[in-house]
């Protein structure tokens, strides 16, 4: 399928980006130029590099539309790396066929044999064409925004004397992320426990007493001479042990934040703009 000029007017804002056939982004849409002789478009400019200062020319044969996309059959190091032609002019028959040549796609096949000009059959655009503001037959599509916008770095009609310096800078943040786990484990050990109680026994201790007054009665109460035995029980106290399980402490996990300092470092780049003043006498700044 291939693009036609009816298809242009989504992308008069500005918007829109040219895309691969994988769906790789190769960057947002520069110009869009037509042919001379059928007034479709035929070639689109693509802005790569840094800020999308480079403009790289893309053919729209076989190419389609898909919402605000243009999606071309190129890879994106293809188009990036594409002769550089100067994307603010009518494309010559020359840069045409060098274009064509390096997409493997030979010469135009719009040039017509009664081409007088070198120009016929081209794909161009100029500021202030008849065909620009007529219908049907426009020299130039150019829907990006800034296409009249004073102040560009290249020396042109719509530039001023002021060049822009553009610089990278770090835009640091911070971002949370899992860095481990911490968890509680119960589990059993065996230790020995020594313990001192005191313990009591009973031991035997003979008692001699002479016989007295007191005592002469029971003394005297059994026969005279015979044999007889007095068993006495003895006691002791032993250690008896015995357990049980008593809560000792409530133990939970909690975090806690803490705050340092980290250190980030990474390249930028910026531009940097000398002064070659080949006229004669000072340069003041």
């Amino acid at each position: 399928m291939t693009i036609t000029s009816d298809q242009l007017d989504r992308f008069s804002d500005g918007s829109g980006a040219v895309v691969s056939s994988d769906g790789d982004k190769i960057g947002n849409i520069g110009q869009i130029y037509v042919d001379d002789t059928t007034g479709e478009p035929s070639w689109v400019t693509v802005k790569t590099g840094l800020f999308g200062t480079s403009e790289s020319f893309v053919p729209l044969q076989g190419a389609s539309i898909n919402g605000e996309d243009v999606v071309v059959g190129f890879d994106k190091d293809l188009v990036k790396n594409a002769p550089r032609v100067d994307a603010d002019s009518a494309l010559s028959p020359e840069e045409e066929d060098q274009l064509y040549s390096y997409y493997g796609m030979g010469a135009s096949s719009s040039a017509g044999d009664d081409d007088t000009d070198g120009s016929a059959g081209r794909s161009t655009y100029a500021d202030g064409a008849d065909g620009v503001a007529q219908a049907g037959s426009a020299d130039r599509a150019n829907y990006s925004d800034d296409a009249d916008t004073v102040g560009r770095d290249t020396s042109g009609p719509t530039t001023d004397s002021a060049m822009t310096r553009s610089e990278e800078r770090l835009n640091v943040g911070t971002e949370a992320r899992e860095s481990g786990k911490a968890r509680l484990r119960k589990y059993v050990v065996t230790e020995n426990v020594t313990q001192t109680v005191p313990v009591r026994r009973e031991e035997v201790r003979l008692e001699r007493e002479p016989i007295t007054d007191e005592n002469r009665g029971a003394a005297g109460s059994g026969p005279d001479i015979s044999e007889e035995e007095h068993e006495v029980t003895l006691h002791e106290e032993r250690p008896v042990v015995d357990k049980d399980v008593v809560a000792v402490e409530r133990v939970r996990v909690d975090t806690d934040s803490v705050t340092e300092e980290a250190t980030v470092s990474d390249e930028v780049r910026k531009e940097q703009i000398d002064l070659d003043n080949d006229a004669d006498g000072r340069t003041r700044s």
